[in-house]
């Protein structure tokens, strides 16, 4: 029955195909066809990810669904006037599956010429934009490394592995791979969308960021998720597409949403609130009080082991300006990261293993706020010598925090 089915299936593709002159739309339309024709790939790690980039889905007996195309929008978003093949390549006359995928482009404005034929201004910029560029990336990571080693990762790591999850407009725009069972393939049938956050957000930063925002791992959402905020609110269609100026990490860029941005000082109705923002102005960031809960921290994600993740609240040094105090989140990186590739990491210890972390777990109310004493006298979750990393980079002690006598004045 399923021989007959899949000829029946053939031999209507044909009479559509020679009507059409497109035989994508007629695969890429029909879920019976693509249930036959599609089969979940073989996960294959490569730091963390098979050599496409793209993780296992969570259900394999759906997965064909990530290629159904929504014939209804066709003839309505000008993005398919000129046929599929336009983006895509391949061969549109051809009904046989292996032919007509031939030279298939999977992720086209990965080339941000395609997008800029029509988006040339939107397009000139993003080719600056961490986002796309990873060079935030590239320079913390390199930052371990000796000149020859800078070499040796550019060419054995980065290309092969860690630049294939830039994201091109097509990733926040069209589709983009699971990540943890969140939605993946094509956002709506291959609508082309300004926005998609469970989708253009979630996918790329759901392993922390976005479930601490919703309250997936605390149990209890971010206030500003709470009150009907999307991501988009704080972090524009600026930062997202750059400002055409090109920065080697995100530290340096200029238009991060700040917490003042909208809160601004001095003007709190609680004169405790005035007193204790006043106090703590630039020696303690917004989230070393106001995040609520422990918050996800990787471990191992790169020694050639199965990663881990644990919740824990970690206060330190922060790392960018070493004077003030903030929430920190263990980078997943070890001495032996890139061994199998030749790479000691020869400046290993001048880099700490920790990073400033703008958890989006916040709250008015902490247990922080309520009580002085958590933080001046039980010096709760504040780094200490004990509590690094084992045989972590010789840097972190600098990220040590010490905690000064309370001022009652």
């Amino acid at each position: 029955m399923r021989f007959i089915h899949i000829l029946v299936c053939l031999f209507t593709l044909v009479v559509f195909a020679e009507a059409s002159n497109e035989g994508c739309i007629q695969c890429h339309t029909d879920e019976s066809i693509l249930q036959m024709l599609v089969n979940p790939p073989k996960l294959e790690r490569v730091l963390g990810v098979n050599p496409a980039g793209e993780m296992p889905p969570s259900k394999t007996d759906a997965y064909f669904r990530r290629y159904l195309v929504d014939r209804s929008i066709l003839n309505k978003d000008p993005h398919f006037e000129n046929g599929c093949v336009f983006c895509h390549k391949g061969d549109a006359k051809s009904i046989d599956q292996e032919s007509a995928h031939k030279g298939v482009v999977k992720r086209p404005s990965a080339d941000l010429k395609l997008c800029g034929n029509c988006h040339d201004d939107i397009a000139k910029i993003y080719s600056s934009s961490l986002h796309y560029n990873l060079a935030g990336f590239l320079d913390k990571i390199t930052k371990r490394f000796s000149k020859d080693e800078d070499r040796l990762f550019k060419d054995k790591v980065f290309g092969q592995s860690c630049k294939s999850c830039h994201a091109s407009c097509g990733d926040c725009h069209v589709s983009s791979p699971s990540v943890k069972g969140m939605r993946r393939g094509f956002i709506d049938g291959h609508r082309f969308v300004k926005k998609d956050e469970s989708k253009t957000c979630a996918v790329c930063h759901g392993g922390r960021i976005y479930p601490e925002y919703i309250g997936k791992l605390s149990g209890t959402p971010d206030i500003h998720f709470q009150k009907g905020m999307g991501c988009t609110d704080c972090h524009k269609k600026g930062q997202m597409h750059g400002s055409g100026n090109s920065y080697t990490n995100k530290d340096e860029t200029k238009d991060k949403p700040r917490c003042n941005d909208c809160h601004k000082t001095g003007g709190e109705p609680k004169v405790i609130s005035r007193l204790a923002h006043s106090k703590h102005e630039g020696k303690v960031s917004c989230y070393g009080c106001h995040v609520h809960a422990a918050y996800s921290n990787c471990y191992d994600c790169h020694d050639g082991n199965a990663s881990s993740s644990k919740p824990s609240f970690i206060l330190g040094v922060n790392p960018i300006d070493r004077k003030s105090l903030t929430t920190l989140r263990a980078l997943p990186i070890e001495r032996n990261t890139f061994a199998k590739y030749g790479i000691k990491m020869e400046k290993f210890d001048e880099i700490p293993d920790y990073r400033a972390a703008p958890v989006h777990s916040i709250r008015k109310s902490t247990d922080r706020t309520r009580s002085c004493d958590i933080c001046h006298i039980n010096k709760k979750d504040f780094l200490t010598r004990g509590s690094l990393l084992k045989n972590g980079s010789r840097a972190n002690e600098k990220l040590i925090f010490n905690m000064a006598p309370l001022d009652i004045n």
